[in-house]
């Protein structure tokens, strides 16, 4: 599975972002997918997950304004990111867990990562 993330930029405190990860391969649908995000000197945080089914998990810090969702049919997982204020600066990466995975919300139990797309809200 190749993933390609896209839709990150600048934005302005408030505003929002929809961020797009487009997948390769086949059986997309069976995979669980998640999002992340790492800012300068920090470690990679959990940001949402969904799973095959379409069940989802958000980091704490998440608190409403996120929403993950994705198209099968597109092979796309989407987070639609909302009242973005400066501490979400940061790359954002999507990836995949091995196949059957539920949505582990650690890095490492990820095997498939996309290139990671800059979010970046100025005060």
């Amino acid at each position: 599975v190749q993933l390609q993330a896209s839709g990150g930029g600048l934005v302005q405190t408030g505003g929002s972002l929809r961020l797009s990860c487009v997948a390769s391969g086949r059986a997309f649908s069976s995979y669980a997918m998640g999002w992340f995000r790492q800012a300068p000197g920090k470690e990679r945080e959990f940001v949402a997950g969904i799973m095959w089914s379409g069940i989802t998990d958000y980091g704490d810090f998440v608190k409403g304004r996120f929403t993950i969702s994705r198209d099968n049919a597109k092979n796309t997982a989407y987070l639609q990111t909302n009242s973005l204020a400066p501490e979400d600066t940061a790359v954002y990466y999507c990836a995949a867990p091995p196949l059957g995975t539920e949505v582990p919300i650690t890095p490492a139990k990820y095997y498939y990562w996309g290139q990671g797309t800059q979010v970046t809200v100025s005060s």
